[in-house]
């Protein structure tokens, strides 16, 4: 007779109070997910997460409380979680998963790591942990309306990496408060501004220093001493950004010196966000005015007007016009008035437009036109509660078939906006196998990158190639010239001489090869050198292809390619815009609601496709594309709501 405890097997019962899982990440997903666990029946959980619990958290992560506002994610949920099942030994650590001490290791030690994170850097160091000590890994992340799980296996699935990836549509509010280091961090920036400024206030929309940024003290007590230090004695990240602006009757001048003087000021005194940084430079209004523009200075390039980019001064210029005219707007509206942001109105972009390229040009980032900005300001994604309580569901309904030995019943789940065709929001394809030319799974991973080598400085090759493009923590890198040249190496002080060299410098040509090792996620990269002097404008490099100078896969028959090109009515569709239905696109993995931002208009459209795997256990079959940014696009625009974000 069969034995059950609750509603599970008593085999099973017995696996999930003995099994160690780890949860990497304690915010909207990771809440649900560690609820979820411990009444479930698991006992032995290690939960991990960097951030501290903010504000504006707590409308969705139920395990949080005001009083928490300042302390440990981690910690918190592992006291709150159990209220729910005091037995359970829960592990908190109040730590960054990317620290040398979580190494394969301490991974080997979890029979399953369920992941709930927020950035994709994360994801992707995650994703080779697990490869390397060969534990399962769940993926998961949602996006709005829209989620996915997944369950990734060294050797039997396609891992985190094996396809391309949209641009990141979501960003921590760190990043976009004190940390940017992209064009759309700013303009989402500026779009919140707007909204502290003249629209309707939102504590998700926070625009000011936050001064409770984890990487900012890594000691859990000095980060929950800043936010209750902000609490009391008037921190800057408490005042109203509005009550202030009113104060000084919109005076543009001193909101000017406000938002790119004293807040940035305020920021170089957390001075260990800048030991690996550049740090961001101050503009003052009274230092521009008097360094020699003339007032009405012309755009710095010709062409349309709205693909012009000005120069600083020009964006000062604008940026007190715009001011000035949304100040008319307000007083013409009258008391207690509020304004909408919309992007077809010139004062309101104006606005965004010139808060944006200022706060570029403090971050060293090189500034964008009007029709950039307008472009990349749309398609925000909110955070919604039940889309993470569904995720996490599905979580733990995938981890119980990889305790009950059924990895080969393990599916991706997709969970849509609207219903399909079938009149289904749960949509479930059976997983890929390994990609041959996966960089990171592969059995020999190899790239060929597209560089100029007389441009291009190790220190560059290092950050924005191996460690931006490829995930990679701590790479030593070696020249294959018979001689095994150390280019790299991940012990400080021992190369730190090369990094302003070029990589001519060292004999590095056409057809170099380099040998990138980081010793922390037990992974090796073949890199192939391919020199070229057309890159286009700001683009560093390109990577040629992922598996270089391999014979290309078998191709499909033609019936194949045409049932793949036609689609399948029950894949994953977002379902919010008659495009997406038409395209039956569907998305990859999506980032997590803590983070925040939209796509960049300037992302490549991946137009790949993948065979379909019929389903036993639906009799269906479905097409895994990854979702292009133009699709998003079409999406978000349907949308009447495609001006939020969600922001942790």
């Amino acid at each position: 007779m069969v034995q059950l405890v609750g509603s599970l097997l008593k085999e099973l019962a017995d696996s999930l109070s003995s099994c160690k899982v780890l949860v990497v990440g304690a915010g909207g997903i990771g809440c649900e997910l560690l609820k979820n666990l411990v009444l479930t029946g698991f006992k032995n959980i290690d939960v991990i997460d960097l951030d501290t619990i903010d504000v504006s958290n707590l409308n969705r992560q139920f395990l949080f409380q005001k009083k928490h506002v300042g302390k440990s994610k981690a910690q918190v949920a592992k006291e709150s979680a159990l209220q729910f099942c005091p037995s359970a030994n829960i592990t908190a650590y109040h730590d960054s998963i990317m620290n040398p001490d979580y190494n394969v290791e301490f991974f080997r030690q979890f029979m399953l790591v369920m992941n709930a994170l927020d950035n994709r850097a994360a994801r992707n160091h995650v994703n080779r942990m697990c490869l390397a000590a060969d534990i399962p890994l769940v993926e998961s992340g949602t996006a709005g309306y829209l989620g996915q799980v997944t369950v990734i296996k060294k050797g039997m699935t396609e891992c985190y990496e094996c396809q391309p990836k949209p641009a990141q549509k979501t960003f921590p509010g760190c990043t976009i408060r004190n940390t940017p280091s992209e064009p759309i961090h700013c303009i989402v920036w500026a779009k919140y501004l707007f909204n502290q400024l003249f629209g309707e206030e939102d504590a998700d929309q926070e625009v000011s220093p936050d001064t409770a940024d984890p990487e900012a003290a890594w000691n859990p007590e000095e980060t929950a001493a800043r936010a209750t230090a902000s609490e009391k004695d008037g921190d800057i990240r408490r005042v109203s950004t509005k009550e202030w602006a009113r104060s000084t009757g919109y005076d543009p001048i001193k909101l000017f010196n406000k938002l790119f003087k004293d807040d940035i000021m305020y920021l170089l005194t957390m001075d260990k966000l800048w030991k690996k940084r550049k740090a961001p430079t101050p503009l003052d209004w009274q230092q521009l005015e008097n360094s020699g523009h003339p007032q009405g200075e012309s755009p710095t390039t010709s062409g349309l007007k709205d693909q012009q980019v000005l120069d600083v001064w020009g964006y000062c210029q604008l940026f007190q016009h715009s001011v000035e005219s949304l100040r008319s707007q307000l007083q013409e509206k009258g008391e207690g008035a509020e304004l909408v942001w919309d992007k077809d109105d010139p004062p309101a972009m104006d606005f965004v437009t010139a808060a944006a390229n200022l706060r570029m040009n403090i971050f060293s980032m090189n500034m964008k036109s009007r029709f950039d900005v307008k472009s990349m300001a749309g398609n925000i994604i909110p955070a919604i509660a039940t889309t993470n309580a569904v995720i996490a569901g599905l979580i733990v309904l995938e981890g119980l078939k990889i305790l009950s030995g059924e990895l080969e019943s393990c599916r991706t789940i997709f969970l849509n906006k609207c219903p399909n065709l079938r009149k289904k929001l749960l949509v479930p394809c059976i997983l890929d196998k390994p990609s041959l030319n996966c960089y990171v799974c592969a059995s020999k991973p190899e790239v060929t990158v597209k560089v100029n080598v007389q441009k291009t400085t190790v220190l560059s090759l290092q950050d924005k190639i191996l460690k931006e493009r490829f995930g990679m923590v701590a790479p030593d890198v070696q020249i294959e010239d018979g001689k095994g040249t150390i280019l790299i190496s991940s012990e400080e002080g021992e190369t730190e001489a090369n990094n302003n060299k070029f990589l001519s410098d060292f004999g590095i040509r056409n057809g170099s090869r380099l040998q990138a090792d980081d010793f922390l996620q037990d992974y090796t990269l073949l890199v192939n050198v391919l020199h070229t002097e057309e890159l286009e404008r700001d683009v560093e490099f390109e990577v040629v292809g992922e598996a270089p100078d391999k014979a290309p896969p078998p191709q499909s028959n033609q019936e194949e390619v045409n049932s793949i090109t036609n689609g399948n009515k029950d894949s994953a569709q977002p379902s919010t815009s008659s495009k997406a239905a038409a395209e039956d696109d569907d998305i990859m993995i999506v980032d997590s609601d803590e983070e925040g931002g939209a796509p960049s208009s300037s992302a490549a459209v991946t137009t790949s496709t993948k065979r379909k795997h019929p389903d036993p256990e639906t009799s269906e079959t479905s097409t895994k594309r990854p979702r292009t940014d133009q699709s998003a696009a079409a999406a978000a625009t349907d949308d009447d709501d495609d001006d939020i974000i969600a922001l942790d």
